[in-house]
């Protein structure tokens, strides 16, 4: 997925207009792709990314390109810092993943200086847009139960501007980010779908051949065929913005 991930993670700190010579906290970094992306667009002064898999700390050091980063694991419910200790807090295709979301975001206002900016988007499960909805649209219509994805009911703009304004924010603002992605033919679109081991992919294998190719078929009617044999998807994000009161 990191083609999706990098694609919206630069529409939203675009968006998110974020101030030069910050220190940043990323909650949920995971290989630490949206991390560099702030490391070399932003200018900051700092950028820790935290994240609670130990697999992936250890991927994001690898790839770490400046001494400006510095990842450490860390749990989005329970932050290992002091109060306001950051000026920018941002989140990217994470929030809506984490069990506790009222507690993680009170964790993320505490640790925000009064007037820091706090950030957040999230992939739009809940109106299926995002990068697996023509997948699971796909399987539905040809009467494949399509496992739920955790955290659909947190997705939706109304809800992130629930969870934001239930702390001590000011100036919060919504909005929706598209993000193209084309693919050189609809198997390179088919593969991004179907990573190894993966649960959908190995919910596909199962079905008999003649439904899989009829799986195909529909899929391959959601996408915009481009000249080539080329296809584009446009998945879409939520994404919420505020600065802490004080």
């Amino acid at each position: 997925m990191g083609r999706w991930s990098r694609a919206i993670a630069e529409a939203f700190l675009a968006w998110l207009q974020p101030p030069g010579g910050a220190h940043w906290l990323e909650v949920g970094c995971g290989t630490g792709i949206f991390t560099a992306l702030i490391a070399s667009t932003c200018a900051p002064a700092k950028v820790i990314g935290i994240d609670p898999a130990q697999s992936l700390i250890a991927h994001a050091n690898l790839r770490a390109q400046t001494t400006k980063t510095q990842f450490q694991l860390g749990d989005a419910q329970d932050l290992p810092f002091r109060d306001a200790s950051f000026d920018v807090l941002a989140s990217s295709l994470v929030l809506n993943f984490v069990s506790d979301r009222a507690r993680a975001f009170s964790e993320i206002c505490r640790v925000a200086r009064p007037g820091g900016l706090i950030g957040a988007c999230v992939w739009d499960f809940a109106a299926e847009r995002s990068p697996s909805g023509p997948l699971r649209r796909a399987m539905r219509c040809i009467g494949i139960d399509v496992p739920p994805i955790p955290g659909t009911e947190a997705s939706g703009l109304s809800a992130l501007a629930e969870l934001f304004e239930a702390e001590a924010v000011r100036d919060v603002v919504t909005t929706s980010i598209d993000a193209d992605v084309a693919f050189q033919n609809f198997d390179d679109f088919w593969n991004s779908q179907t990573p190894n081991n993966a649960p959908i992919t190995k919910l596909i294998a199962a079905i008999a051949p003649k439904t899989r190719d009829d799986l195909r078929a529909m899929l391959q009617s959601e996408l915009q065929q481009l000249p080539g044999g080329a296809v584009k998807y446009t998945a879409r994000a939520n994404a919420i913005k505020a600065h802490r009161s004080g």
